[in-house]
């Protein structure tokens, strides 16, 4: 064997370059970091100042002319604005479709005169008061008002189940 023989070795590939950050670009990486949290810290601080706010219809609505409601229950308003309108020989006053137990929609029913409670079976006479069932309070009144004009006017976030207050004004009005 000869040592002029040379073994052939395969080529190595040199290796690559690590790709090096200069200091100046480190920097700028650094100061572009810290003015986009500070930007988003105060894009954050300025949301607090417009609250979320939820528009919600008015609570306040007009019922149409008092003459027009014959003596008793009127479930004109029933659907639209879960209010029954009553009528007695002494003048109006207006309950809030909710029952007091569980918040569930009570139905009237004329030919027993009392609503009743289709989920848990609460039972409640002409006045809103409880007859029978789990609910632990009669039924809300709410505002209701007589306008210059003759109208009806009801207020659903003025509401009141006390005895003796709910019997006047604002939560009934005199109506010859």
């Amino acid at each position: 064997m000869s040592d002029s023989t040379t073994s052939a070795s395969p080529a190595m590939p040199a290796p690559a370059k690590a790709a090096s950050v200069s200091r100046g670009d480190f920097l700028w990486l650094g100061w572009t970091m810290l003015a986009g949290f500070i930007g988003a810290s105060a894009a954050a601080s300025a949301r607090f100042f417009f609250p979320n706010v939820i528009y919600e219809p008015s609570q306040r609505f007009n019922a149409g002319p008092a003459k027009g409601f014959d003596l008793g229950v009127s479930t004109k308003w029933a659907n639209e604005q879960r209010v029954w309108i009553v009528r007695t020989e002494q003048g109006f006053y207006a309950l809030w479709a909710r029952c007091t137990h569980l918040g569930c929609t009570p139905n009237w029913f004329s030919d027993q005169s009392r609503f009743k409670c289709p989920c848990h079976g609460s039972n409640f006479n002409l006045g809103g008061d409880v007859i029978a069932g789990p609910a632990p309070k009669p039924l809300l009144r709410a505002k209701i008002e007589l306008a210059a004009t003759g109208d009806l006017i009801i207020d659903k976030a003025v509401l009141e189940n006390t005895p003796g207050k709910r019997d006047t004004a604002p939560f009934f009005v005199e109506y010859a």
